[in-house]
């Protein structure tokens, strides 16, 4: 039963919010920064007294890892997660792949939707569920959000990568999706997406250049800038191990070409004072270690857990983070920054715009401004302590939990005054932790 616009909800809500997420990925069947960005909403949402539902798709985990990932952040109490395994395996997301619509998955949404009186559902990385889980409606008043962690919308590659090689100029979909060995959707050339973000309340855009992307390609919808955060417990921890003699630039992130680590490898080729540590896993990585072959200022350590990976940002000269084609915040940039490590950034999508927003940083065009860039923070000890410092503070002002949750608040309550024309909640159930 759809939900009139304006239509005022039955139940009283003076209490916590209910939140159900809806995600492809979800720790620990899950590998990439969306699947991170939902455990930590979820966890910081349950820490102040709300209930969180998380509906995620084992079977498409499935389609690239066998069996459950060793990654997974640890479980939070309150949480609890739905997951989806359809019976028939790889065949569930491909259906929804194909035709848009979360075929084999509808009815157990269906299911889990009924158990509770959500107030908010929050969708995230769908693209194994299709445009057609938007439209699915619980039968009672709701508010729908929707966080664009990548470019799902506007692009079948997600990434706007084109043809896996170059960043995307201009749409040729079917042809970069046959390039990319990928199956075209044709879907996406029926109006489905569009008419599926009508049931959509606000999308939610990390970054202003994520919001203006989404613009610039033809969405359309509701969409307001919400920026992410990182937690800030280790960015005070003291202790910190020394786990490597030389001084040393550090690479965070998945080891694909599109995320421009061949691009940093070049400058430590030559003998130097400092060295490179590249920590992450990926399809490129077996190219990239035979790139850096005979390299003994590179070192590959592969993929360390979030507690562990602290040690390595704070001993840090700096975080660089090449990126050739368009990200849509910038995720390590505020990590680096919340440890008081500088960094360094190539200038494209939106990680100039999280440099500039947050002063802990540098930005280069060329490789050659990338290698000045390199050794003026290797040599200068009062410009990396102060890009460190002015960054940290300013991800304490506008990246910490805190202040994400104070705009998720207000975003929520606006939204449901707009819709519904009354409050959803007492604010100080946000709010009561907002201000510790």
């Amino acid at each position: 039963m759809d939900t009139a616009e304006g239509a005022v909800p039955e139940e009283t809500t003076n209490g916590p919010l209910r939140f159900c997420m809806i995600t492809t990925f979800y720790p620990p069947y899950s590998f990439g920064g969306d699947a991170i960005y939902v455990h930590r909403l979820c966890t910081e949402l349950v820490e102040r007294g709300h209930e969180v539902d998380v509906i995620h798709c084992a079977d498409s985990f499935h389609l690239f890892h066998q069996g459950a990932s060793q990654r997974a952040f640890p479980a939070s109490r309150g949480i609890t997660q739905h997951k989806l395994s359809s019976g028939f395996g790889p065949l569930s997301p491909l259906l929804s792949h194909q035709t848009g619509l979360p075929l084999l998955k509808t009815a157990e949404i269906r299911r889990v939707l009924a158990s509770k009186r959500f107030h908010v559902l929050h969708f995230h990385n769908i693209s194994l569920f299709g445009p057609g889980v938007l439209a699915l409606e619980p039968g009672y008043p709701v508010l729908k959000l929707f966080t664009m962690h990548d470019h799902w919308l506007v692009c079948p590659m997600s990434v706007l990568w084109k043809n896996r090689k170059q960043v995307c100029d201009k749409p040729t979909c079917v042809s970069c999706a046959v390039r990319s060995n990928r199956p075209p959707q044709l879907w996406r050339h029926t109006g489905l997406l569009e008419r599926c973000s009508e049931h959509v309340d606000r999308f939610l855009a990390p970054s202003r250049f994520c919001h203006e992307m989404h613009r610039r390609r033809g969405f359309h919808g509701r969409m307001e800038v919400l920026p992410e955060f990182v937690p800030l417990e280790r960015a005070n921890d003291a202790a910190m191990e020394r786990l490597h003699e030389r001084p040393y630039f550090l690479f965070v992130g998945r080891l694909e070409r599109l995320k421009g680590v061949d691009e940093v490898l070049p400058h430590f080729c030559s003998d130097g004072p400092y060295d490179l540590l590249v920590l992450g896993t990926g399809t490129h990585e077996a190219e990239l270690r035979k790139q850096a072959a005979g390299l003994r200022r590179v070192r590959f350590i592969g993929w360390v857990s979030q507690d562990d990976i602290h040690h390595y940002y704070r001993g840090a000269l700096g975080v660089v983070v090449p990126s050739i084609t368009y990200e849509t915040f910038g995720i390590v940039v505020i990590e680096a920054l919340a440890h008081r490590v500088p960094v360094i950034v190539n200038n494209l999508g939106a990680l100039p715009e999280v440099v500039e927003e947050t002063g802990g940083g540098l930005v280069y065009n060329t490789q050659e401004e990338l290698r000045g860039h390199l050794e003026r923070l290797a040599q200068d000890d009062g410009l990396r302590a102060a890009l460190a410092e002015r960054g940290h503070q300013s991800v304490v002002e506008k990246y910490s939990p805190q202040a994400h949750l104070r705009l998720y608040q207000g975003l929520i309550q606006d939204a449901w005054r707009r819709k519904f024309g009354a409050e959803p909640v007492d604010s100080h159930v946000v709010a009561r932790r907002n201000a510790r």
